[in-house]
C-alpha cells in the first residue's frame, strides 16, 4: 500500500480532480493537475495574529497615558506570551533551526513570523501551476459518499506538499493563539470593562477580535479530531457542519468567560482558586491515566530528542490541553502512551462527564455571583441574565449534540450514535425490566443509519428502512446494555 509520510497534511489536498482510473486492485487513482487550493486558513490565522497584537499594543499604550498598571501589565503578558510561542511553534514544526535562513530566524525574533510564512504560502500559491511538476508522494485515502466507502489515491505535487505544511502549522498557531492568549486577554478586558464601569472603544475592538481568534481555534480543535480520528477517510465539511459547529463552540465560550468574569468581580480571590484547579486538573489527568496504565512515553516527537526534551514538549502540550478544557470541550483526549498522543476512540462518556460538570460549575458561579455581587448590578435584572447564561449554554450542547447526531462527516461510522446514547441512559433500566417481564429483547429505534459493530470488526451498515437478517432483533436487545457498558468503561 502507497501511504503518504505526511499524516494530516492529505486532507488539505484540492477536491479538484480532472482525470481519474481504476487501477487493477480497484483502487480508483486520481491525477490531479489542478492548482493548489489557496491558503485561506493561513490569511485567516495571519489577519487575527496581526489584529489582536496591534489593538493589545494600541490599548497598552491608552493604559499608559492614563495609569493604569495593572491592565497594562496584564494585557502585555497575554499579548506576547502566545506571540512568543507562535513563533516557537512556527521554527519547530519548519525545522528551520538546521538550514540557512537568517532572515526568517531574524523576524521570528521581532515576533513577525507568521508574516513571512503567510507571504511564503501566497508566493507559492500565485507560482503554482506554471509549469508541471511530478508528483513526490501518493495519498490513499476512503472517500464515504452515502454510506459507501471508495479507497481512492491521489498524487501529491510539491506545491501542494508545502502548502498543506504551511496549513497544518497555522492550525497549530491557531489553537495557541485562541487558547493561551485570547482567552485570558478576553476574560481581562471583560473584568476591566466591568470594574471601570465604562466601555473604552479600543478595548470593545480588542474583545471583539479575541472572541473571533477563540471561536476559529475552537473550529480548528474540532476540525483536527476528526481528521486524527477518522486518518484513513477524505473529510469533507458541509457549510452546515460549519454553521453548526460555530454556534456551539460560540455560545460554550461566550457563556464561560462571561460566568468566570461576573464570579470574579464578586469573589476576586476565589476566581484564582477556581482557575487553579481547573488547570491543574486537566493538566495532570493525562498523566495519571498514563501511569495507571503503566505506558512508557512515545519515542515520535522528534528523532533527536532525548527523554528530558520529550517529557518537556509533552508538559507544553498538556498546558495547552488543560487551557483548552478550561473555556470549552477539546473534542479530543490525549493518550501519552499512543503515537500520536490522541485517543482515537469516540468516548461519549467523558463527553456526557465533562458538559453535565461544566454546566453545574457555570450555574455554582453564577449563583454565587448573584449573591454576593456589587452595587454596579443593581440596575441589572440578575436573575434574567442567570436564566440567559443557563440557556445559552444549553443552546450550545444542543448544536453540540445536533453536530455529532446529523451533521458530523462520519456519522455513519460510529458505533454508537447520539440517539442511542440518549436513549438507554433515560430508558435502561425502564426496559430491562420490561424484558424480564415479557422475555423478549426491546428494539432499538434509532432513526439514523448507524454503525453496529467496532472500529476493528467488519464494516456492517444497519438502516432502519432496509430489511433486517432474522437475528437482527436479539443484536439490537444487546446493544443497549453494550451501549452503557461502553459508556461506563470511557467514564
Amino acid at each position: 500500500m502507497c501511504e503518504v509520510a505526511m499524516g494530516e497534511q492529505d486532507g488539505e489536498i484540492s477536491d479538484v480532480e480532472q482525470c481519474s482510473s481504476v487501477a487493477e486492485n480497484g483502487v480508483m487513482l486520481v491525477v490531479n493537475h489542478s492548482r493548489a487550493r489557496p491558503p485561506l486558513s493561513v490569511v485567516l490565522a495571519t489577519v487575527l495574529y496581526c489584529a489582536e497584537f496591534i489593538t493589545a499594543a494600541v490599548l497598552c499604550s491608552m493604559y499608559h497615558h492614563t495609569e493604569d498598571v495593572i491592565w497594562m501589565s496584564f494585557t502585555i503578558v497575554f499579548m506576547l506570551v502566545p506571540a512568543v510561542l507562535i513563533q516557537l511553534a512556527l521554527t519547530f514544526i519548519h525545522r528551520d533551526l538546521g538550514r540557512d535562513r537568517p532572515l526568517v530566524l531574524f523576524l521570528h525574533l521581532l515576533l513577525l513570523g507568521p508574516v513571512i510564512r503567510c507571504f511564503e504560502a501566497l508566493v507559492i500559491y500565485f507560482k503554482a501551476g506554471k509549469k508541471e511538476e511530478p508528483y513526490v508522494t501518493i495519498s490513499r485515502k476512503i472517500k464515504l459518499k452515502k454510506g459507501t466507502g471508495t479507497e481512492m489515491e491521489w498524487e501529491i505535487g510539491q506545491t501542494e506538499r508545502i502548502l498543506a505544511t504551511h496549513r497544518n502549522a497555522f492550525k497549530r498557531t491557531a489553537v495557541i493563539q485562541a487558547f493561551l492568549g485570547s482567552t485570558p486577554q478576553l476574560t481581562l478586558q471583560l473584568y476591566a470593562t466591568i470594574q471601570e464601569k465604562y466601555i473604552l472603544p479600543t478595548r470593545m475592538v480588542l474583545m471583539v477580535i479575541t472572541l473571533i481568534s477563540i471561536t476559529y481555534g475552537a473550529l480548528v480543535c474540532s476540525v483536527l479530531a476528526i481528521q486524527i480520528r477518522f486518518d484513513d477517510y477524505k473529510l469533507q465539511l458541509r457549510p452546515c457542519a460549519y454553521l453548526c459547529m460555530i454556534v456551539w463552540r460560540g455560545l460554550e465560550i461566550a457563556t464561560r468567560v462571561t460566568a468566570l468574569v461576573l464570579f470574579s468581580t464578586a469573589l476576586t480571590h476565589w476566581t484564582i482558586l477556581v482557575g487553579m484547579v481547573n488547570l491543574l486538573f486537566f493538566f495532570f489527568l493525562p498523566w495519571v491515566e498514563f501511569w495507571a496504565r503503566k505506558g512508557s512515553l512515545t519515542e515520535n516527537v522528534e528523532n533527536n530528542f532525548s527523554k528530558l526534551d520529550t517529557v518537556v514538549v509533552l508538559c507544553m502540550f498538556t498546558l495547552l490541553y488543560a487551557c483548552i478544557n478550561i473555556f470549552c470541550w477539546s473534542a479530543v483526549q490525549l493518550d501519552l502512551t499512543h503515537q500520536e498522543l490522541i485517543e482515537k476512540r469516540q468516548q461519549w462518556g467523558r463527553l456526557a462527564m465533562y458538559y453535565c460538570g461544566r454546566f453545574i460549575e457555570n450555574f455554582l458561579l453564577i449563583t454565587l455571583w448573584y449573591f454576593f455581587k456589587s452595587d454596579f448590578y443593581e440596575y441589572v435584572c440578575a436573575p434574567l441574565l442567570v436564566v440567559q447564561l443557563l440557556v445559552c449554554y444549553s443552546l450550545a450542547v444542543l448544536f453540540m449534540l445536533l453536530f455529532y447526531q446529523f451533521f458530523h462527516p462520519f456519522r455513519r461510522l460510529f458505533k454508537y450514535n447520539v440517539h442511542d446514547c440518549l436513549h438507554c441512559v433515560c430508558c435502561h433500566k425502564k426496559r430491562r425490566g420490561e424484558q424480564g417481564s415479557r422475555g423478549k429483547p426491546a428494539h432499538s429505534y434509532s432513526t439514523s443509519a448507524t454503525m453496529v459493530v467496532g472500529a476493528e470488526e467488519p464494516v456492517e451498515l444497519l438502516d432502519t428502512q432496509g430489511s433486517q437478517p432474522p437475528d437482527l432483533t436479539s443484536q439490537l436487545g444487546e446493544r443497549e446494555t453494550a451501549i452503557v457498558d461502553d459508556m461506563m468503561e470511557a467514564a
